[in-house]
């Protein structure tokens, strides 16, 4: 990681602007490579912040990292590498860079997109480190203690998407010399490693549910630790070539956030004053006032907060919002339209097995108004609305419609936005009727955590250990929320396909897959899986990402460690 440490690193430590948590603290912008009267609190916002943002002036120019700062991004870059190879969905643009070979699966250790998301993480990790090196000797005062176990929860946060990704992580912690090139901690070693970190941080944390609120909303208390915990132990398989089968573990922490009364799903159905649609418990959590309206921020343990005002890029709410919008399309919410992310048909099968989703089969007049096209569409009976109502599924947050252009289920090439459904989870709307901060960059916060996840969690753990039927309570509890038909049975196919309705385009599919044994290989085949139109099997060295050839020749530490088949 030499590029990123040295090269990178200490020209990147500016902070852009403010988050609203950064703001709670009373933190200011600095730079503490070049200014010998930094703040600790002010590099407390930075790290904060950086889960966000991308650079010092936003939405472009003066970039933390040295790729395309739209690109770089933590949210974006992780998310494309979670969710891009998988069957949930594709990008239309197949002229971009890398993009072929992440969503065939047939990237290199020269991917340019698999090193953005290294470098982001390694950078992501350099401001963690330097905070905790420079308040070692206020380790004992209370605050400090706080801050300094967030500060390192954020750091465990990043280490596990290293150990999920790559399988190991060039590691450094506060100990090492500044010039110190990172060393590789592989698997078990870094399983155990997160193990011991998690566990030892947890006393030292805010209370479970204490930053539940709007005046602390998007700082990490025990809840963040906890619900990572359990997602670190259910994955111990995975992680520890079978060395390690943490289950019951997995089911111990989602219980400590389940049992601890601080969180609950939202439920609620909440009617639109104006647009005349209302909107589930569900798809509130996606929404432009989710930091704000109760009935959302109840669900959300920690989230990455944007505000279309001042925390202005193209790797967040934005990327989310406007990739999976076309102009024409009814409720936009934003001035974007960037037609790029689009279902895959394995997504719309999880919903509709008989692939019978209604839509929309004649184009809209070439001067239709949005309510020529809202009104249409519910002629067709392909709005979300009706989609909604024939899934029988709250979660089944598509578009079907005739705006954009006539879509569809199945192609022959990849190449335009309309070879698949709209998904319009991502919602850059306010529930009550209230105008956004900007009609271009959303305000919604990015649920990166969520109570939904506990019960998952648990459901699969308890699944692996033989209680099937306390799993079906849990993933009805959640189809309940749904208002979707409870299972009365559990097979191995239900479990990982309930992960992809409850957590579809969350940046997360590929890890759940995985966890399956079903990314890499013949037992679960999509559609352009390894890049023919039908699917097929991928070659296993596809289950973990490649170190980039850059920090291959670089540190020296890691030219012994590229993973097997790259």
């Amino acid at each position: 990681m030499k590029k990123i440490f040295i090269k990178t690193a200490f020209v990147g430590l500016l902070s852009m602007g403010l988050t609203s948590c950064a703001d709670d603290l009373n933190i200011s912008s600095i730079d503490p490579q070049t200014s010998s009267t930094y703040e600790d609190m002010q590099l407390l916002a930075k790290i904060y912040s950086t889960m966000g943002l991308t650079g010092q002036k936003g939405p472009a120019g003066n970039s933390d990292i040295s790729s395309d700062e739209g690109e770089s991004g933590f949210y974006r870059t992780t998310f494309n590498l979670m969710e891009q190879p998988t069957d949930e969905c594709n990008w239309a643009w197949q002229t971009d860079t890398d993009i072929p070979q992440i969503t065939s699966i047939g990237w290199n250790s020269s991917s340019p997109r698999v090193q953005w998301c290294y470098q982001r993480l390694g950078f992501n990790l350099t401001l963690c480190n330097f905070y905790l090196a420079n308040t070692a000797d206020k380790a004992e005062d209370s605050n400090y203690k706080l801050y300094r176990a967030e500060v390192r929860f954020l750091r465990a946060l990043y280490y596990w998407y290293f150990l999920d990704l790559w399988h190991k992580a060039p590691f450094k912690d506060e100990t090492y010399a500044v010039d110190a090139l990172p060393v590789c901690m592989e698997g078990k070693d870094l399983y155990n490693w997160l193990d011991n970190e998690l566990t030892e941080i947890e006393g030292e944390l805010a209370p479970i549910g204490e930053f539940n609120s709007s005046a602390n909303f998007g700082r990490a208390d025990q809840g963040s630790a906890y619900i990572l915990h359990a997602r670190l132990a259910l994955n111990s398989a995975v992680y520890t070539d079978g060395a390690v089968k943490d289950y019951q573990k997995a089911v111990e922490y989602s219980d400590k956030v389940i049992n601890s009364g601080k969180y609950a799903l939202a439920t609620t159905p909440k009617a639109h004053p104006t647009n005349g649609l209302t909107y589930s418990g569900y798809a509130q959590v996606f929404m432009a006032d989710n930091d704000q309206n109760p009935e959302a921020m109840k669900e959300i343990i920690l989230p990455i907060r944007q505000d279309g005002k001042s925390t202005k890029c193209y790797s967040g709410a934005n990327y989310l919002v406007s990739s999976m919008r076309i102009v024409g399309m009814p409720y936009m919410g934003t001035t974007n339209g960037w037609s790029c992310n689009y279902a895959r048909p394995n997504l719309i099968q999880k919903f509709f097995p008989a692939e019978n989703i209604p839509m929309s089969s004649e184009k809209a007049p070439d001067d239709a108004t949005e309510a020529d096209i809202i009104a249409l569409d519910a002629q067709d009976g392909s709005d979300t609305k009706s989609i909604l109502a024939a899934a029988g599924d709250d979660r089944a947050l598509f578009y079907a419609g005739r705006g954009g252009g006539i879509r569809k289920l199945h192609v022959e090439k990849m190449a335009n936005f309309l070879d698949g459904i709209s998904i319009v989870k991502w919602q850059n709307i306010r529930t009550d009727g209230g105008t956004t901060n900007d009609v271009e960059f959303p305000d919604t916060d990015i649920p990166l955590l969520r109570y939904a996840e506990a019960f998952m969690t648990r459901a699969e753990a308890k699944w692996r250990l033989g209680d099937t039927e306390a799993a079906l309570n849990d993933i009805n509890t959640l189809r309940a929320r749904a208002n979707a038909k409870a299972l009365t049975n559990l097979t191995e196919q239900d479990v990982i396909d309930e992960w992809c309705r409850e957590f579809y385009m969350e940046g997360r599919r590929r890890s759940d897959l995985n966890r399956f044994d079903m990314f890499v290989g013949k037992k679960y085949i999509w559609d352009w899986k390894g890049g023919v139109a039908k699917g097929q099997s991928v070659d296993s060295h596809f289950k973990f990402y490649p170190i980039p050839i850059d920090d291959i020749n670089g540190n020296p530490n890691m030219a012994e460690h590229q993973n097997a088949g790259y």
